[in-house]
């Protein structure tokens, strides 16, 4: 699952990971990312330490067996992680699927965290690279799904995202126990505190507030890639 920042990726992996025949994974290329960048994100030696920092290891473990002898591995991927060297080779050995969420809620959220970020923090341009890619190597779109359009509508919106990837909806992935996972990053600490607290998706409410100046420009690029793949979303 393909997303960016600040949106309702961390509720998707508790949704998909409340089924009894699903493993996760959470953000796997982060550490690496952390490493190449040096960004100054909260925790990052923690990370750093925890995590590993080799994508080829990474790579070798997101396309072996799937942990638990489960069925079904769920992969909740950044897109801004994937830097321009890292193999994408194994893009073929697994499903793919993408999470987008309007830019301007995107973005008031993300300023709050990391006052006026650049372009590519934001993982829209990279979303569309990757989405593109994926769609040359697949006879069809992969499947979209619009952050807005799940929160309104979860039962629906699961039900045919689990239709288009070939496997069964259940009932478990619509409310899920409150708390952290072992499964989750050890970034949790830092960003997790209202998904930590949730047992199933909020009722969708649009965010207030009017973006800055300072990411007028930014929004609008953000728009142009967020509208690419809206085009394809289910339920659009």
């Amino acid at each position: 699952m393909w997303s960016g920042p600040r949106n309702v990726s961390t509720a998707l992996m508790r949704s998909w990971g409340n089924r009894p025949d699903t493993a996760v994974v959470d953000e796997p290329f982060y550490a690496y990312y952390l490493l190449a960048t040096n960004a100054p994100h909260p925790g990052r030696e923690e990370v750093l330490r925890h995590h590993e920092t080799d994508w080829r290891r990474v790579i070798r473990f997101l396309t072996g067996p799937v942990p638990g002898d489960k069925r079904i591995f769920y992969q909740k991927h950044m897109t801004h992680h994937m830097l321009p060297e890292i193999d994408r080779s194994w893009f073929r050995a697994v499903r793919h699927a993408f999470l987008i969420r309007d830019p301007r809620e995107v973005l008031l959220s993300l300023h709050r965290k990391t006052p006026n970020p650049p372009l590519e923090a934001t993982g829209f341009p990279q979303q569309a690279e990757i989405f593109q890619q994926v769609c040359s190597l697949a006879e069809q779109p992969p499947p979209v799904i619009d952050a807005r359009e799940l929160l309104l509508d979860p039962r629906r919106i699961l039900s045919e995202l689990c239709h288009r990837l070939g496997v069964p909806f259940v009932e478990q992935m619509l409310r899920w126990p409150p708390g952290r996972r072992p499964t989750d990053g050890v970034w949790a600490k830092y960003w997790y505190e209202r998904v930590e607290q949730s047992t199933g998706f909020e009722p969708y409410r649009p965010r207030e507030g009017q973006l800055p100046r300072s990411l007028r420009e930014v929004y609008r690029e953000c728009m142009r890639c967020y509208e690419r793949l809206r085009a394809h979303a289910i339920g659009a």
